[in-house]
């Protein structure tokens, strides 16, 4: 089998025995009635070696790696996105090379979420979205839905707003704001035509917009020639000081995008993999681990590119403290000049690719939450455009308001920043409850030495985010009656997050009797 473009297994694949079809996945009992991330016909075919017993893991093929390659470069466009970018510029601005190491832990932290996220949907066969709707009752998977909704908005505004500031470097300002605005919203239909022609051919377009990420940042990273041994430094020896904290804080708490946590376990159900062979669902974690680390790696090299260039050219200077996302080019062009291509326009290239990379991935997000958790079964170009909508009406009404100067989008970028660290509970405690349940993973839950280290890690990222939401509301919360709305909404959010990690300690869940009905009540079962 020679295909790495989705085909219909059942023209390539000798009849199943009766035995073999009645080896259902989870979801498969409700097919007719529920949401699913990708349609048989939409997988991507993985060669299969049937003499081997189900058990069995198969022997590494670095074929079968080329095949599986893809979710994971998705999934870490999310560290890539405009917000990223402008989190890592000033960090090296404000606190030079000193973050470097910081950076790397945060990304090893990121990866360990993200594979609990694949090991979730490979062994499930369905994404968290899907399985929230089921495990939570129904007030508390409406809240959730509402909140992922929330952080994807807030998302999309930053990656849509960061296209339009790269159109407008693009076109010497003749764009506006605004109109940066529209044409970034296409995209939305870009995707639906890229969609339409096979999984590959969206991710080929990514590697294409990741690739541009990385010679562009590559290319200033050489015109700038930051300091060798400072960097090394940088990523060996653990440096923190008190004027750097809120940029320590903004490293480590950009790493988790909600959304993507959702996304990471709806990708890799592209794959054609049945949850109910162990060895197969084995052989897609072990490919998974390996193409995810080596996307996140990736990412970990362009956003040290960014750091670096700008903790060599303005750390120390007047205009380190003022440097965001708008002027970053400008000053860049001040500093390093024209040239044959001049480093204005190389910054805006890779800026439109990340923010044009992430805002698609924000569709493909979007859908999947919403067809997760309502269980929508509407046409794709249907809930595409309704999820783009969602967020592109609010971002066009951000444009119109804060394009008056720089300062008003760094204050609508804190304000952004902090929606989405609200959000970050939301995706981590359900997620590290489904992944740690034997009801829902089987043999694949995660043992108790990884559990132990994932809620460390997602308790560290929580009380990091909640560190940089008091000191926002401390600097920004003004007069009693707002104050009194925001200590209200805090005690509600507080308790909410308290249910849900009481609930991920209770061992009775509704999965098994759910599923245990629906094959029961399956027809020739």
């Amino acid at each position: 089998m020679n295909s790495a473009e989705p085909q219909d297994d059942t023209e390539l694949s000798p009849k199943p025995s009766d035995e073999e079809a009645n080896r259902l996945l989870p979801s498969s009992a409700s097919t007719d009635d529920e949401e699913a991330a990708f349609d048989s016909r939409e997988k991507i075919l993985i060669d299969d070696v049937d003499s081997l017993d189900v058990g069995q893991v198969p022997p590494f093929s670095w074929k079968k790696l080329w095949l599986f390659t893809g979710p994971g470069f998705l999934m870490s466009i999310a560290f890539l996105d405009p917000g990223n970018l402008e989190g890592d510029l000033q960090s090296g601005a404000i606190a030079g090379y000193s973050l470097l190491w910081l950076l790397m832990w945060a990304t090893i932290m990121g990866l360990l979420i993200q594979l609990l996220s694949a090991r979730l949907g490979v062994a499930t066969g369905r994404h968290l979205a899907e399985l929230c709707r089921d495990e939570y009752p129904n007030w508390a998977r409406y809240v959730l839905w509402f909140m992922a909704e929330v952080a994807l908005i807030g998302a999309d505004i930053q990656e849509v707003i960061g296209s339009a500031i790269a159109i407008q470097i693009l076109s010497n300002g003749v764009l506006p704001l605004w109109a940066g605005v529209l044409i970034t919203a296409s995209d939305c239909f870009v995707f639906l035509f890229l969609e339409h022609y096979g999984v590959r051919k969206l991710e080929a377009v990514f590697a294409v917009l990741i690739a541009t990420m990385a010679l562009s940042f590559a290319w200033m990273f050489g015109d700038t020639q930051p300091n060798g041994k400072e960097l090394l430094l940088g990523i060996l020896v653990p440096r923190l000081s008190s004027k750097t904290i809120r940029q320590a804080v903004g490293v480590v708490g950009c790493v988790i995008m909600p959304h993507n946590v959702f996304l990471h376990s709806a990708l890799v159900q592209s794959r054609n993999v049945d949850p109910n062979k162990k060895g197969r669902v084995q052989e897609a974690l072990n490919y998974y681990s390996i193409e995810s680390s080596i996307a996140l790696l990736v990412s970990f090299m362009i956003n040290l590119f960014v750091t670096t260039v700008f903790a060599k050219a303005f750390y120390g200077t007047t205009q380190a403290d003022s440097i965001g996302l708008v002027n970053a080019g400008q000053y860049l062009q001040e500093k390093y000049g024209g040239g044959h291509l001049p480093i204005l326009y190389i910054w805006g290239i890779g800026l439109l690719a990340a923010g044009q990379s992430s805002t698609i991935t924000g569709t493909y997000a979007g859908q999947f939450i919403m067809g997760g958790f309502l269980n929508l079964r509407l046409k794709k170009w249907l809930r595409a455009l309704i999820t783009r909508s969602c967020a592109i009406v609010p971002t066009i009404i951000v444009a119109l308001i804060f394009n008056t100067s720089e300062s008003s989008l760094d204050i609508l970028n804190e304000w952004l920043n902090v929606l989405q660290s609200i959000q970050i509970p939301f995706a981590l405690i359900p997620l590290l409850t489904l992944v740690a349940k034997e009801q829902i993973m089987g043999v694949f839950k995660i043992g108790p030495f990884l559990e132990r280290i994932a809620w460390t890690v997602a308790a560290l990222v929580i009380v990091i985010n909640g560190y940089l939401l008091l000191d926002f509301f401390f600097s920004e919360v003004k007069g009693l009656l707002f104050g009194f709305l925001v200590c209200a909404a805090t005690a509600a959010y507080v308790a909410f997050i308290i249910y849900l990690v009481t609930r991920s300690s209770d061992l009775s869940s509704t999965w098994l009797s759910l599923e245990m009905s629906k094959r029961f009540t399956y027809p020739g079962n």
